[in-house]
């Protein structure tokens, strides 16, 4: 690999001679890869490694992430269709950890897409309380959606906005704010060959303005007791940690969290960065990419603060919701009734679920209206794809158990027989895992997976 010849006088600069020759050498290694088990598709995590059928290795930093041999290719597997897993880079995973997301809270990822990070805060949050997913380029927007779709997020907003807008209308809102932030990208050389064609001094200073820009849009929606992470892909100390004293010489209300022992990290290879408390992912010394993170707490009592500017979108006429009241109560038990009393949103003849309280502010771009329904036509309901990839095998009155072979055929977009007298919609489920809609008439269920979605796995 040709590394640009400025980049390498500037990390000369950064590693300890007694390092330099491994840390050179490990762009020339074979990368790791990796994969997250998904909370969100109602199986236990002991259950899902028993059928997962890759050579799996835990990633000792991340909970729900493993190893695995880039030769199985578990990209082409209908687990991974059905949002079974999410594959992510290895060292990305720390980034979460340190976050900490619980369920309940309001959490933003502030640059989202395309959405590695953002599926994994969903997991962590298990459908309750409230995840704004926001990507400032409308095309990576709408691939984040997507992707927040396929692991089954229910609780899940996605915009499309510059982060001083939301600043002016989400003053002191959020309990948590990742800020993955747009980088110069040194540490993913070794995965995308673009990074080093696009790489210069000119971006990394750039980069570095734009990161502190961002960081002081996100300082003023985090409320008082809350956690900031910022995190890079970056080795420049520039973007990093010259980033970040900014940021502190700016924001004194502001304080890092040592984590890395506290969590134990060091044992696993992650280092400490030149500022205390922050942490360092170098190639040469763990199974993974170059990271940079640091967890901020914001001083004060963690307590709900009013957001102004704020205010609901037309709610969805008593006519359409009736049609979707009477599908829901048909397709689902009374006790995962109770799971969508929240608000419910229309944008023409489109119906969209929202976390009970939450409100957009006019004016905003939004590329998922929280969970999509369906649709109400000719006064009757078709409901949204959206809607059978979240559901659990409990919540359905009348789910059906597909092979693997079946599994296949029906992402293929092929219809189903079974030995069943039943009408209506159904959910279809693959080792206890949602795979989404059909339509059962005269024992064939009619295919309803998207066409765009459809798949030849063979």
């Amino acid at each position: 690999m040709t590394l640009p010849q400025d980049f390498i006088e500037d990390m000369r600069q950064i590693m300890p001679p007694s390092e330099w020759e491994a840390f050179l050498s490990s762009f020339e290694e074979e990368r790791s890869f990796g994969l997250r088990f998904n909370p969100l598709k109602g199986i236990s995590q002991e259950n899902w490694k028993e059928i997962m059928p890759f050579s799996l290795e835990p990633v000792p930093w991340s909970r729900e992430g493993y190893f695995y041999q880039d030769e199985e290719r578990p990209g082409k597997h209908v687990l991974h269709e059905m949002g079974a897993y999410y594959i992510q880079e290895p060292s990305a995973m720390i980034v979460t950890e340190l976050l900490d997301p619980k369920p309940g809270e309001k959490i933003l990822d502030l640059c989202a897409a395309p959405g590695g990070k953002s599926t994994q805060i969903a997991g962590r949050m298990l459908g309750k309380g409230l995840l704004v997913s926001n990507e400032i380029h409308p095309q990576r927007a709408k691939i984040l959606a997507q992707n927040l779709e396929r692991v089954g997020a229910r609780n899940a907003v996605v915009v499309n906005e510059a982060p001083e807008k939301l600043a002016r209308v989400y003053g002191g809102y959020f309990d948590r704010i990742l800020v993955d932030a747009p980088c110069s990208g040194e540490g993913m050389f070794r995965k995308e060959e673009s990074a080093i064609i696009e790489w210069s001094r000119d971006n990394v200073k750039m980069c570095h303005e734009r990161q502190i820009e961002i960081l002081n849009q996100a300082a003023g929606m985090l409320k008082p007791g809350g956690r900031l992470v910022y995190a890079t892909c970056t080795f420049a100390r520039e973007e990093d940690e010259e980033t970040i004293k900014a940021f502190l010489d700016a924001h004194p209300e502001f304080h890092i969290e040592p984590v890395l022992k506290k969590f134990g990290y060091d044992r696993f290879g992650v280092s400490e960065g030149s500022i205390p408390g922050t942490v360092r992912m170098w190639p040469h010394k763990l199974k993974g990419e170059g990271h940079f993170a640091v967890a901020l707490t914001k001083e004060g009592e963690n307590a709900s603060l009013p957001s102004t500017g704020l205010s609901l979108l037309a709610a969805a006429k008593q006519e359409k919701t009736k049609e979707l009241s009477k599908f829901l109560e048909e397709l689902l038990t009374e006790e995962a009734l109770s799971e969508f009393k929240g608000a419910l949103y229309q944008n023409g003849e489109y119906i969209a679920f929202l976390p009970a309280g939450f409100m957009i502010p006019k004016g905003i771009r939004l590329i998922r209206f929280g969970l999509p329904l369906g649709e109400v036509k000719k006064n009757r309901f078709e409901p949204n794809h959206s809607l059978a990839i979240c559901l659990k095998k409990e919540e359905c009155k009348n789910p059906i158990d597909l092979t693997y072979e079946e599994t296949k055929r029906f992402l293929a977009g092929e219809s189903i027989q079974v030995a069943s007298e039943k009408k209506g919609y159904v959910v279809l489920f693959y080792q206890g895992m949602s795979v989404g809609f059909g339509k059962l008439s005269g024992g064939i269920i009619k295919n309803h997976y998207p066409k765009g979605l459809r798949v030849n796995l063979d």
